[in-house]
């Protein structure tokens, strides 16, 4: 297969420059357009082989996936050409074939795939056989299944507002076709594609069903359907499905307000993302000003009171939502994967409309940090939350249910080379550094600029201008916010160290002065092939401290070099342990390059100290240690441990490494098969109240009206007569709620004989609960616990006495 760079032009919904046809030139879009990735290659030493990875390990891997947990499968069952009617999970289940194919598409513009190129053909028929006559494709009705599944009610689009995710599938089938058109100028599956936004330009509107995509996208995939095909109806669908959202709705996917009322944050932060996003493309098609408004005010209140300092955003598992204003937990951090390319989409549409570096800035610390932690080094592992501290409870997984942050990475990774440059007329911006060679088209010209840079270890990067022949234009060059003292626009995040660095700018080898523009180095001159511009930037190990009102943070600041944002893990430090850790916000951190160590990173040393308790005393013995940090990027890669980004600079902020105890000692068994839950129950940190997620905490939902145990063996036989327990339960929301009852064993003679109690079995949230026995002599304790009768239940911790 040939592949058609005249066609190559997409790059998610960035690159819509150069279209196919003169016909379907639009007469508004955004101010500045985006340089296709098609015409970036990337070669540098950080990205490229993230990428081969992706190429030969993730989108190969993510196929099999989808295949061996029947996401193919739903397609030819809705095809008749398999028996039966299972089908898998989630109604949104499809999207993941969907998303795999853009990813394959993207690659395959990168580097050419025959075999890949074959097996998309052979997926994309299976899809098209799957699609009804009309156009209507969502394989969860067309299956039509004896026992439906409860989200898709019993007709079309009946619960779309709330959980079918019909609009949502199509949003991404659109994605997926435009990709693979692009990249390959086949219309196999945007024939598809476009026969279902017919049904849909036919079924929604005006005067017809008048509804919301309960799961935004689709508005951004009937935008970049406009752009390919030139059918303003789909436009104006796109506009129509946002228009007609609140006031009636929930805050929970933003249908509580007119989306042009929309002022904050609020929400799931990824049908959020999605929304803003959509939002910045219709309002750079249409010219729509209120829009523009409503956007504008919610990105400064994400960066000023609810971005993660990795770039994620998202605060809770309740919802996968936005918090309250500062409201950023580390442990309990939700961040999910999809919400952090998301952020990366919003803020790339932001620059495009308003030609201000603060978005990058934005981006780019997204994009290193709580981007890119969503997939292992290995490309086969992935993080749907990326929490920013942990007690050995999270993993990278193999696989999700819900898999919607893996297939996700699939299609990001390959697009990424389309962030690096954009254009307005004779302006050309440098956004991203990598190393790379492209080939861009300005108003005065061709020209071919070079990048080559060691970034983000080094902060030197040199760009080659090549242009076809001498010419003036404008090149600007991106200076970091980090690079200026200021990590995040606003007060959100600040470095503790307030000296400023110097920042060089050469052209042929020569310092030159320069005028800044909205952050960027603004080089206006007669440009002649050869032309080289180095930057320096002052690549310095940064101490960052979070606003005061960040209550989770105060105390504690995180460790920033360039754009890499760096924790502690349990593997680099003493005792595998990291929570314990202090360091004076006065060390010295020192920066080195370790070639063998995950991939190769810079890793940060200081002096630091550890803490711990001991028994019969509050007194805290402090211990001297070596600390070492990693990028946050790379954490869980050699396994569940510690780990954490905030770092304690004040005593009062460390949690001292606990004395042992009875508990502590013991081995945990429990009628569980989570075991990395185990753990939770004796790691001695109280909580300040029943649904506080700041520390791990065990719980046996979806569960309920069962009985269930916990079990300590003892390290020796000891005598207790006390068991203390905190309760989870996270109400009114959550599904865990106290138990109805529970009950003390003590192991005789190998059998369970229940204590006898001096004290009643009282049960309440948001305090230990007590109860106090005759004194037994035993090597193992259990307690029994009957589960509520519509929830599931939780322990904080259990304490024996």
């Amino acid at each position: 297969m040939m592949i058609n760079k005249q066609k190559a032009v997409g790059v998610l919904a960035l690159s819509w420059a150069a279209l196919t046809s003169p016909v379907l030139a639009q007469q508004k879009d955004y101010p500045i357009q985006p340089v296709a990735f098609t015409s970036v290659h990337v070669n540098d030493n950080f990205w490229q082989p993230k990428m081969e990875v992706n190429a030969t390990v993730t989108i190969p891997y993510v196929l099999a996936q989808c295949k061996a947990n029947g996401r193919m499968d739903n397609f030819l069952r809705a095809a008749k050409k398999l028996d039966g009617d299972k089908l898998s999970e989630f109604p949104f289940d499809d999207t993941d074939v969907y998303k795999a194919i853009e990813g394959a598409s993207y690659s395959m513009q990168n580097k050419r795939n025959p075999q890949l190129d074959k097996s998309i053909d052979s997926l994309i028929s299976i899809i098209g056989a799957a699609q009804e006559p009309d156009g209507y494709l969502y394989t969860f009705r067309t299956v039509n299944a004896k026992k439906p599944h409860e989200w898709i009610g019993s007709k079309r689009w009946e619960k779309e507002e709330d959980l079918s995710h019909e609009l949502y599938n199509a949003g991404h089938l659109y994605e997926a076709a435009v990709a693979h058109y692009q990249a390959t100028g086949k219309r196999t599956l945007l024939n598809i594609a476009i026969k279902n936004a017919d049904l849909l330009v036919k079924t929604f509107g005006p005067g017809k069903i008048e509804e919301y995509p309960g799961h935004q996208i689709v508005e951004i995939g009937l935008s970049k359907m406009y752009r390919v095909t030139g059918n303003k109806q789909y436009l104006d669908l796109a506009k129509f499905f946002l228009d007609v959202r609140g006031p009636k709705g929930d805050a929970y996917n933003q249908a509580d307000k007119k989306v042009v009322d929309q002022h904050e944050a609020e929400g799931h932060a990824v049908r959020a993302a999605y929304m803003y996003t959509g939002m910045a493309d219709i309002a750079a098609l249409t010219g729509n000003t209120q829009y523009l408004a409503a956007i504008d005010d919610i990105w400064s209140d994400v960066v000023t009171k609810k971005l993660y300092i990795t770039g994620g955003i998202g605060a809770t598992g309740a919802g996968e939502a936005f918090g309250e204003a500062y409201q950023l937990p580390n442990m309990s951090a939700y961040a999910e994967t999809c919400a952090a390319i998301g952020n990366v989409y919003w803020n790339n549409r932001m620059f495009l409309l308003h030609g201000d570096s603060k978005y990058i800035d934005v981006l780019e610390r997204t994009l290193y940090n709580g981007l890119l932690s969503g997939v292992s080094l290995s490309g086969n592992r992935f993080f749907y939350p990326n929490p920013l501290a942990s007690m050995f409870q999270h993993q990278r997984s193999a696989w999700i249910s819900c898999a919607c942050c893996i297939s996700n990475m699939t299609r990001f990774l390959p697009s990424l080379p389309g962030y690096v440059y954009a254009k307005n007329k004779n302006d050309l911006y440098v956004n991203l550094f990598m190393s790379n060679s492209s080939n861009i088209k300005l108003t005065s010209g061709n020209v071919n600029i070079v990048q080559q840079t060691d970034y983000p270890w080094k902060g030197r990067v040199d760009i080659t201008v090549n242009p076809d022949k001498a010419g003036e234009f404008t090149l600007r060059v991106r200076i970091p916010g980090w690079a200026k003292q200021q990590p995040v626009p606003g007060d959100l995040y600040t470095f503790m160290d307030k000296k400023s660095f110097p920042l060089t700018l050469m052209i042929n080898g020569q310092a030159k002065s320069f005028e800044t523009e909205k952050g960027y180095a603004v080089l206006k001159r007669t440009w002649k092939k050869g032309d080289k511009v180095s930057l320096l930037l002052p690549m310095e190990t940064e101490k960052v401290l979070a606003n005061p009102q960040v209550k989770d943070d105060r105390g504690r600041f995180a460790f920033e070099r360039g754009p890499i944002v760096y924790c502690l893990e349990g593997p680099d430090n003493k005792d595998s342990l990291v929570q314990n850790i202090l360091i004076d916000k006065n060390a010295i951190a020192d920066a080195n390059y370790h070639a063998d160590l995950l991939n190769g990173v810079d890793v940060i040393s200081a002096e630091g100290k550890s803490a711990k308790r001991q028994l019969k005393t509050d007194s805290i013995l402090q211990t001297d240690q070596m600390v070492k940090a990693i990028p946050y990027y790379a954490w869980a890669n050699r396994g569940p441990s510690e780990m954490t980004v905030w770092i304690p600079y004040e005593t009062s902020a460390v949690r001292p490494k606990p004395a042992p105890t009875i508990a502590s000692t013991s081995k945990v068994s429990a009628s569980l098969k989570n075991v990395r839950m185990f753990a939770a129950i004796k790691d001695q940190y109280e909580p300040a109240n029943s649904k506080d997620t700041n520390y791990p905490y065990l719980h046996w939902w979806p569960a309920k009206n069962t009985n269930e145990f916990v079990q300590y063996d003892f390290d020796a036989e000891h005598t207790v007569n006390e068991s203390k327990v905190y309760w989870y339960d996270d109400g009114p929301w959550g599904g865990c709620r106290i138990p109805v009852s529970y009950k003390i064993l003590y192991k005789k003679d190998g059998q369970w004989v229940p204590v006898k109690n001096t004290t009643p079995y009282a049960i309440s949230k948001d305090s230990f609960n007590v109860v106090t026995f005759e004194p037994v002599v035993t090597t193992a304790l259990r307690m029994e616990i009957q589960l509520p009768v519509d929830n599931s239940s939780g322990i904080h911790e259990w304490a024996v006495k």
